[in-house]
């Protein structure tokens, strides 16, 4: 596969409006999506997940979406190695693919593999982060070649928060990077993400999120979370939208103490999930009603990345 494939990672908090944006990109491009959520993967899960309806996929395909059952344990290990082959599949077809979810673990399983890293000494990135603004990329890379020839051959060079996390590593463990990094990880990423991040202002998201519970709850959540009631031990039930209602259904308060703790524990889900996100330099942010901002960087990516596979 060459280097000219594009994953195109869309991410932010809970109800910020991921799946309308995924689902125009996909026509644009003419592709399918692929579902980072380590919930919507369970069959018997649909309302509490906001998992989009046929009607909402508009006729887009989307993958890892009632992929599983409930009785099944899944894991982001897991989902790393059946998202990887479903890609390379998906790529001899496509040049872009539409990847999108707001749990974060995932996320960072499918576009770098889950590794087991050393402790890095405390201040060496803002020293190499120093050292990128004084002395530039180049110097950088040449010490990542000397001290990982391995990792340097894989890596994009031209990426510095890789090229800095690689040196961290290598500096603080006296080991190579590439000595730490897993089998699974070991499969090299053959395509080139672009991260987009979804944000609202907080009042608007807040609003979205509580109106987004109420029509979960119109639409029969309770009764779903009875009919899992076998399962609410499970890793996959331990989330937001199910603790809440089995707790009610244990008698530890009424209906509408769980309906008020349903939406303050959305919305402090929906926090969580943007302090993880916005650790991640390579994501670019924008509202979700910008569309035409949000295809056009997009595709200056592309362009700026067939100019430089050309040089």
């Amino acid at each position: 596969m060459s280097q000219d494939k594009y994953l195109i990672v869309v991410v932010g908090p809970t109800a910020v409006g991921k799946t309308d944006l995924c689902v125009q990109l996909a026509k644009q491009f003419e592709t399918d999506v692929l579902s980072m959520d380590s919930r919507q993967f369970f069959r018997e899960l649909s309302i509490g997940t906001a998992k989009p309806s046929p009607e909402e996929q508009q006729g887009v395909t989307h993958h890892f979406v009632n992929s599983h059952s409930i009785q099944e344990e899944y894991n982001a290990g897991a989902f790393e190695q059946d998202a990887l082959a479903l890609l390379e599949d998906l790529f001899q077809e496509h040049q872009v693919v539409i990847a999108t979810g707001g749990s974060g673990l995932y996320v960072r399983a499918l576009c770098e593999g889950l590794d087991e890293m050393p402790e890095v000494e405390p201040g060496l990135r803002e020293k190499l982060m120093t050292r990128l603004e004084e002395e530039g990329l180049d110097p950088l890379r040449q010490e990542l070649q000397e001290l990982d020839p391995v990792y340097a051959q894989q890596v994009d060079l031209q990426n510095p928060q890789r090229v800095i996390r690689a040196l961290e590593v290598c500096l603080s463990s006296g080991q190579p990077y590439s000595s730490f990094r897993t089998q699974a990880s070991l499969r090299s990423r053959n395509f080139k993400t672009i991260k987009i991040g979804l944000t609202r202002d907080r009042e608007e998201l807040y609003q979205r999120i509580n109106q987004r519970m109420d029509l979960m709850l119109a639409q029969g959540l309770l009764e779903e979370v009875k009919s899992v009631l076998p399962y609410q031990h499970h890793q996959a039930m331990q989330t937001v939208g199910y603790t809440e209602l089995f707790d009610y259904l244990a008698g530890k308060y009424d209906f509408e103490e769980a309906v008020r703790l349903l939406k303050r524990n959305s919305r402090r889900y929906a926090k969580r999930q943007l302090t993880w996100f916005r650790r991640d330099d390579e994501i670019t942010w924008f509202h979700p009603a910008q569309q035409q901002e949000i295809l056009a960087f997009i595709q200056q990516r592309i362009i700026e990345g067939k100019e430089n596979h050309a040089l």
